[in-house]
Protein backbone atom coordinates (compact mmCIF):
# COMPACT_ATOMS: atom_id res chain seq x y z
CA UNK A 1 0.00 0.00 0.00
CA UNK A 2 2.80 2.45 0.86
CA UNK A 3 4.55 1.68 -2.40
CA UNK A 4 1.38 2.47 -4.33
CA UNK A 5 1.05 5.83 -2.64
CA UNK A 6 4.71 6.69 -3.07
CA UNK A 7 4.52 6.48 -6.90
CA UNK A 8 8.28 6.38 -7.29
CA UNK A 9 9.09 8.83 -4.50
CA UNK A 10 11.71 7.75 -1.95
CA UNK A 11 10.24 6.15 1.18
CA UNK A 12 11.69 6.25 4.70
CA UNK A 13 10.12 4.49 7.70
CA UNK A 14 10.69 5.06 11.41
CA UNK A 15 8.21 2.98 13.40
CA UNK A 16 4.82 4.62 12.68
CA UNK A 17 6.24 7.64 10.84
CA UNK A 18 6.58 7.30 7.07
CA UNK A 19 8.39 9.91 4.97
CA UNK A 20 7.42 9.79 1.29
CA UNK A 21 9.23 12.18 -1.03
CA UNK A 22 10.13 14.36 1.94
CA UNK A 23 6.52 14.54 3.23
CA UNK A 24 5.73 13.12 6.66
CA UNK A 25 2.93 10.60 7.12
CA UNK A 26 1.74 8.54 10.07
CA UNK A 27 0.42 5.01 10.21
CA UNK A 28 -2.83 4.85 12.17
CA UNK A 29 -4.31 1.48 13.09
CA UNK A 30 -8.03 1.03 13.65
CA UNK A 31 -10.05 -2.06 14.49
CA UNK A 32 -12.69 -3.43 16.81
CA UNK A 33 -10.11 -4.94 19.12
CA UNK A 34 -8.54 -1.49 19.54
CA UNK A 35 -11.62 0.73 19.93
CA UNK A 36 -14.69 0.20 22.09
CA UNK A 37 -16.60 2.87 20.12
CA UNK A 38 -16.25 0.77 16.97
CA UNK A 39 -17.59 -2.23 18.85
CA UNK A 40 -20.49 -0.18 20.24
CA UNK A 41 -21.39 1.11 16.79
CA UNK A 42 -21.06 -2.26 15.11
CA UNK A 43 -18.30 -0.89 12.89
CA UNK A 44 -16.24 -3.68 11.37
CA UNK A 45 -18.68 -6.36 12.52
CA UNK A 46 -18.87 -9.77 10.83
CA UNK A 47 -15.35 -9.46 9.45
CA UNK A 48 -16.13 -6.42 7.29
CA UNK A 49 -13.65 -3.55 6.88
CA UNK A 50 -14.23 -0.47 9.06
CA UNK A 51 -16.53 2.19 7.67
CA UNK A 52 -13.58 4.57 7.26
CA UNK A 53 -11.95 2.05 4.94
CA UNK A 54 -15.17 1.53 2.99
CA UNK A 55 -15.66 5.28 2.54
CA UNK A 56 -12.09 5.64 1.26
CA UNK A 57 -12.15 2.56 -0.97
CA UNK A 58 -15.58 3.48 -2.33
CA UNK A 59 -14.35 6.86 -3.54
CA UNK A 60 -16.64 8.90 -1.31
CA UNK A 61 -13.76 10.88 0.17
CA UNK A 62 -12.55 11.68 -3.34
CA UNK A 63 -15.88 13.37 -4.03
CA UNK A 64 -15.68 15.89 -1.19
CA UNK A 65 -16.34 19.52 -2.18
CA UNK A 66 -13.25 21.67 -2.73
CA UNK A 67 -13.63 23.37 0.66
CA UNK A 68 -13.13 20.06 2.49
CA UNK A 69 -10.30 17.58 2.58
CA UNK A 70 -9.14 14.57 4.58
CA UNK A 71 -5.67 13.29 5.50
CA UNK A 72 -5.98 9.64 4.37
CA UNK A 73 -3.70 8.77 1.47
CA UNK A 74 -3.87 4.99 1.58
CA UNK A 75 -5.39 2.08 3.46
CA UNK A 76 -4.51 -1.54 4.05
CA UNK A 77 -7.00 -4.00 5.50
CA UNK A 78 -5.88 -7.15 7.28
CA UNK A 79 -9.06 -9.23 7.41
CA UNK A 80 -7.46 -12.01 9.45
CA UNK A 81 -6.37 -9.61 12.20
CA UNK A 82 -9.38 -7.32 11.86
CA UNK A 83 -7.06 -4.31 11.72
CA UNK A 84 -6.89 -1.54 9.15
CA UNK A 85 -3.77 0.53 8.67
CA UNK A 86 -4.30 4.09 7.44
CA UNK A 87 -1.56 6.14 5.84
CA UNK A 88 -2.36 9.62 7.13
CA UNK A 89 -0.75 12.77 5.79
CA UNK A 90 0.90 15.04 8.36
CA UNK A 91 -0.29 18.39 7.04
CA UNK A 92 1.88 21.13 8.46
CA UNK A 93 -0.66 23.72 7.29
CA UNK A 94 -3.31 22.28 9.61
CA UNK A 95 -3.78 23.74 13.05
CA UNK A 96 -6.19 22.73 15.77
CA UNK A 97 -9.37 24.73 16.20
CA UNK A 98 -8.42 27.42 18.75
CA UNK A 99 -9.89 27.39 22.24
CA UNK A 100 -11.70 30.61 21.41
CA UNK A 101 -13.68 30.11 18.21
CA UNK A 102 -14.53 33.38 16.51
CA UNK A 103 -17.68 33.97 14.52
CA UNK A 104 -15.92 33.88 11.15
CA UNK A 105 -14.41 30.43 11.76
CA UNK A 106 -17.70 29.14 13.16
CA UNK A 107 -19.60 30.29 10.06
CA UNK A 108 -16.87 28.93 7.79
CA UNK A 109 -17.25 25.48 9.37
CA UNK A 110 -21.03 25.63 8.99
CA UNK A 111 -20.64 26.63 5.35
CA UNK A 112 -18.28 23.73 4.70
CA UNK A 113 -20.70 21.36 6.39
CA UNK A 114 -23.45 22.65 4.11
CA UNK A 115 -21.15 22.25 1.09
CA UNK A 116 -20.62 18.58 1.97
CA UNK A 117 -24.33 17.99 2.27
CA UNK A 118 -25.12 19.82 -0.97
CA UNK A 119 -22.54 17.73 -2.85
CA UNK A 120 -24.21 14.50 -1.73
CA UNK A 121 -27.84 15.63 -1.61
CA UNK A 122 -30.31 12.70 -1.76
CA UNK A 123 -27.41 10.36 -0.99
CA UNK A 124 -28.02 6.64 -0.68
CA UNK A 125 -25.20 4.59 0.79
CA UNK A 126 -23.41 2.54 -1.92
CA UNK A 127 -20.78 0.89 0.28
CA UNK A 128 -22.40 -0.06 3.60
CA UNK A 129 -21.44 2.65 6.09
CA UNK A 130 -23.04 3.30 9.50
CA UNK A 131 -26.72 2.31 9.39
CA UNK A 132 -29.01 5.13 10.58
CA UNK A 133 -29.80 3.53 13.93
CA UNK A 134 -26.21 2.78 14.94
CA UNK A 135 -25.49 6.29 16.17
CA UNK A 136 -28.47 6.09 18.53
CA UNK A 137 -27.77 2.67 20.03
CA UNK A 138 -24.02 2.98 20.57
CA UNK A 139 -23.65 5.06 23.73
CA UNK A 140 -26.05 3.30 26.09
CA UNK A 141 -25.75 2.32 29.76
CA UNK A 142 -25.29 -1.27 28.59
CA UNK A 143 -22.28 -0.17 26.54
CA UNK A 144 -20.91 1.56 29.61
CA UNK A 145 -21.10 -1.65 31.61
CA UNK A 146 -19.82 -3.88 28.82
CA UNK A 147 -16.90 -1.61 27.90
CA UNK A 148 -16.07 -0.18 31.33
CA UNK A 149 -12.61 -1.71 31.33
CA UNK A 150 -11.79 0.14 28.09
CA UNK A 151 -12.87 3.59 29.25
CA UNK A 152 -16.63 3.71 28.68
CA UNK A 153 -17.55 4.03 32.35
CA UNK A 154 -18.61 7.66 31.89
CA UNK A 155 -21.69 6.36 30.08
CA UNK A 156 -22.93 4.57 33.19
CA UNK A 157 -22.35 7.60 35.38
CA UNK A 158 -23.92 10.02 32.89
CA UNK A 159 -27.06 7.97 32.28
CA UNK A 160 -27.57 7.54 36.04
CA UNK A 161 -27.22 11.29 36.51
CA UNK A 162 -29.72 11.94 33.71
CA UNK A 163 -32.22 9.63 35.44
CA UNK A 164 -31.82 11.62 38.64
CA UNK A 165 -31.88 15.07 37.05
CA UNK A 166 -34.61 14.62 34.44
CA UNK A 167 -36.49 11.32 34.77
CA UNK A 168 -38.83 11.88 31.80
CA UNK A 169 -36.00 12.81 29.43
CA UNK A 170 -34.05 9.81 30.67
CA UNK A 171 -37.00 7.48 30.05
CA UNK A 172 -37.50 8.76 26.50
CA UNK A 173 -33.80 8.78 25.61
CA UNK A 174 -33.19 5.29 26.99
CA UNK A 175 -36.22 3.87 25.20
CA UNK A 176 -35.01 5.24 21.85
CA UNK A 177 -31.44 4.15 22.55
CA UNK A 178 -32.68 0.59 23.04
CA UNK A 179 -35.08 0.75 20.08
CA UNK A 180 -34.69 3.75 17.75
CA UNK A 181 -37.32 2.48 15.30
CA UNK A 182 -39.90 5.20 16.13
CA UNK A 183 -37.29 7.91 15.55
CA UNK A 184 -36.02 6.34 12.34
CA UNK A 185 -39.57 6.01 11.03
CA UNK A 186 -40.16 9.71 11.68
CA UNK A 187 -37.11 10.55 9.54
CA UNK A 188 -38.54 8.57 6.61
CA UNK A 189 -39.38 10.76 3.62
CA UNK A 190 -37.05 13.57 4.67
CA UNK A 191 -33.98 14.27 2.50
CA UNK A 192 -30.73 12.46 3.19
CA UNK A 193 -27.12 13.25 2.45
CA UNK A 194 -23.64 11.96 3.28
CA UNK A 195 -22.85 12.96 6.85
CA UNK A 196 -19.51 12.79 8.61
CA UNK A 197 -21.25 12.37 11.97
CA UNK A 198 -18.40 13.87 14.02
CA UNK A 199 -18.12 17.64 13.65
CA UNK A 200 -16.54 18.17 17.05
CA UNK A 201 -13.79 20.75 16.96
CA UNK A 202 -11.23 18.05 17.84
CA UNK A 203 -12.01 16.29 14.56
CA UNK A 204 -11.53 19.45 12.46
CA UNK A 205 -8.45 21.25 11.25
CA UNK A 206 -8.74 24.70 9.62
CA UNK A 207 -6.19 24.92 6.82
CA UNK A 208 -4.22 28.00 5.82
CA UNK A 209 -5.75 27.91 2.32
CA UNK A 210 -9.27 28.31 3.73
CA UNK A 211 -10.32 24.66 3.52
CA UNK A 212 -11.27 22.43 6.44
CA UNK A 213 -9.79 18.99 7.03
CA UNK A 214 -12.10 16.38 8.54
CA UNK A 215 -9.85 13.84 10.23
CA UNK A 216 -12.07 10.92 11.25
CA UNK A 217 -14.89 9.24 9.32
CA UNK A 218 -15.93 6.48 11.70
CA UNK A 219 -19.47 7.86 12.19
CA UNK A 220 -20.15 8.55 8.51
CA UNK A 221 -23.18 7.36 6.60
CA UNK A 222 -26.47 8.38 5.04
CA UNK A 223 -28.60 10.62 7.27
CA UNK A 224 -30.35 13.95 7.36
CA UNK A 225 -28.31 17.11 7.02
CA UNK A 226 -29.53 18.30 10.40
CA UNK A 227 -27.99 15.22 12.04
CA UNK A 228 -24.55 16.75 11.50
CA UNK A 229 -25.77 20.15 12.67
CA UNK A 230 -27.30 18.77 15.87
CA UNK A 231 -24.11 16.88 16.62
CA UNK A 232 -22.09 20.06 16.05
CA UNK A 233 -24.26 21.90 18.58
CA UNK A 234 -23.90 19.19 21.21
CA UNK A 235 -20.26 18.28 20.76
CA UNK A 236 -19.02 21.88 20.78
CA UNK A 237 -21.25 23.29 23.50
CA UNK A 238 -19.52 26.03 25.48
CA UNK A 239 -17.24 27.01 22.59
CA UNK A 240 -19.77 28.33 20.10
CA UNK A 241 -19.48 32.10 19.51
CA UNK A 242 -23.24 32.52 19.09
CA UNK A 243 -26.36 30.88 20.47
CA UNK A 244 -27.60 27.50 19.35
CA UNK A 245 -30.66 29.13 17.79
CA UNK A 246 -28.48 31.57 15.85
CA UNK A 247 -26.28 28.67 14.73
CA UNK A 248 -29.33 26.78 13.49
CA UNK A 249 -30.35 29.76 11.37
CA UNK A 250 -26.80 30.30 10.12
CA UNK A 251 -26.63 26.71 8.94
CA UNK A 252 -29.97 26.95 7.20
CA UNK A 253 -28.75 30.06 5.39
CA UNK A 254 -25.58 28.16 4.40
CA UNK A 255 -27.66 25.36 2.88
CA UNK A 256 -29.64 27.91 0.92
CA UNK A 257 -26.41 29.47 -0.37
CA UNK A 258 -25.46 26.04 -1.65
CA UNK A 259 -28.76 25.85 -3.55
CA UNK A 260 -30.61 23.54 -1.15
CA UNK A 261 -34.26 24.48 -0.76
CA UNK A 262 -34.99 24.11 2.96
CA UNK A 263 -38.72 24.72 2.78
CA UNK A 264 -41.06 21.93 3.77
CA UNK A 265 -38.60 19.70 5.63
CA UNK A 266 -35.98 21.64 7.61
CA UNK A 267 -37.95 22.32 10.78
CA UNK A 268 -39.16 18.74 11.18
CA UNK A 269 -35.79 17.19 10.42
CA UNK A 270 -34.09 19.61 12.78
CA UNK A 271 -36.33 18.67 15.71
CA UNK A 272 -35.88 14.95 15.05
CA UNK A 273 -32.11 15.37 14.71
CA UNK A 274 -31.94 17.28 17.99
CA UNK A 275 -33.88 14.50 19.68
CA UNK A 276 -31.55 11.91 18.17
CA UNK A 277 -28.52 13.80 19.39
CA UNK A 278 -30.02 13.92 22.87
CA UNK A 279 -30.43 10.15 22.71
CA UNK A 280 -26.72 9.95 21.86
CA UNK A 281 -25.33 12.59 24.17
CA UNK A 282 -27.95 13.72 26.69
CA UNK A 283 -26.12 11.71 29.36
CA UNK A 284 -23.08 13.98 28.81
CA UNK A 285 -25.08 17.15 29.55
CA UNK A 286 -25.73 16.42 33.22
CA UNK A 287 -22.67 18.35 34.42
CA UNK A 288 -24.07 21.57 32.94
CA UNK A 289 -27.63 22.23 34.19
CA UNK A 290 -28.43 25.12 31.78
CA UNK A 291 -27.18 23.05 28.85
CA UNK A 292 -29.24 20.03 29.92
CA UNK A 293 -32.28 22.27 30.37
CA UNK A 294 -31.96 23.67 26.83
CA UNK A 295 -31.81 20.22 25.30
CA UNK A 296 -34.60 18.73 27.39
CA UNK A 297 -36.95 21.64 26.77
CA UNK A 298 -36.19 21.53 23.05
CA UNK A 299 -36.52 17.80 22.43
CA UNK A 300 -39.27 16.63 24.76
CA UNK A 301 -42.16 18.09 22.70
CA UNK A 302 -40.85 16.19 19.67
CA UNK A 303 -40.37 13.00 21.68
CA UNK A 304 -44.01 13.13 22.76
CA UNK A 305 -45.13 13.04 19.11
CA UNK A 306 -43.48 9.66 18.51
CA UNK A 307 -45.39 6.42 19.05
CA UNK A 308 -44.45 4.57 22.21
Amino acid sequence: MIAAVARGRPVERDEDVVVIGGERHHLVRIGRSLDWVMRALGDGADGRPPWTVLAWQGGLLDRLPRVLTHPIEGVAWDAAAGIAELLVRDDGAATAVPAHVDLDLHHRILDHMAALHARFWHFTDPVGLAPPGARYTALTPATGVREAADGAGALTVGWAALAADHPEAHRVALALAVDPAPLLAAFDGLPTTFVNGDWRFGNLRPLADGRTALLGWGWSGAAGSCVDLAGYLALNAGRLPESKNATIEAFRAALERHHIDTSGWYERQLELALLGTFVQLGWAKTTDPPELAWWAERVMPTARTLPT
